[in-house]
């Protein structure tokens, strides 16, 4: 090495790729979530199918499953799906105030889904003792949990974006956030074309 090569000083070296360890654990802890209602739904629909073909009816008599607030729940996830994205979007153009909002809409849509499918339970006089019940309480009680815990998960993201630890292109919590979100919305789809409307 020549004196000329020493004395040239070199760039520091580029940081470190950061791993995404959010990222793969929500992916990992999505996928077996997903698993989770394969089987419970795959369970509803041979012992709804059974049931069918045995005694020629499913739902106990005296109950009612609507539609309305199902497909009202449906569409709100879509219109959910829309603002979580945004979300994403927003901390990527460094947008706080849009992420914000964007990030309390969605919230806000989940308690309004939460809502519709209390009063679901309310208006379908379910009762837990007979198969059917017990069932669809399962897999919409489930489903319930996974939203409210899909609800705590973007509220952690919204005080993390506040904290100032997501921006520009760094913003791998948020898409964590959204996988999650977005495996809840369609959960619910196939929920919703299994119990609510097959019946």
């Amino acid at each position: 090495m020549t004196a000329a090569q020493a004395s040239v000083t070199l760039p520091p070296a580029a940081k470190p790729a950061r791993p995404r360890v959010l990222l793969v654990g929500t992916s990992l802890a999505t996928a077996s979530t997903v698993m989770v209602f394969a089987g419970l739904i795959g369970i509803y629909l041979r012992e709804r199918s059974l049931a069918l073909a045995g005694s020629g009816t499913w739902l106990p008599k005296g109950t009612h499953i609507p539609l309305t607030p199902g497909t009202i729940s449906l569409f709100t996830f879509v219109l959910s799906g829309v603002t979580m994205w945004w979300a994403v979007d927003a901390v990527g153009r460094n947008d706080r105030p849009g992420a914000y909002f964007a990030l309390a809409l969605t919230i806000m849509f989940g308690l309004c889904v939460v809502n519709a499918t209390t009063f679901l339970y309310s208006q379908s006089k379910l009762s837990v003792s007979t198969t059917a019940g017990m069932m669809i309480f399962t897999i919409t009680g489930a489903h319930l949990a996974m939203l409210i815990a899909a609800m705590v998960f973007n509220a952690v993201m919204v005080f993390r974006t506040l904290g100032g630890e997501y921006q520009g292109r760094d913003r791998e919590g948020l898409v964590a956030a959204a996988v999650f979100w977005y495996a809840t919305i369609a959960m619910y789809a196939v929920i919703w074309f299994a119990i609510y409307v097959t019946k």
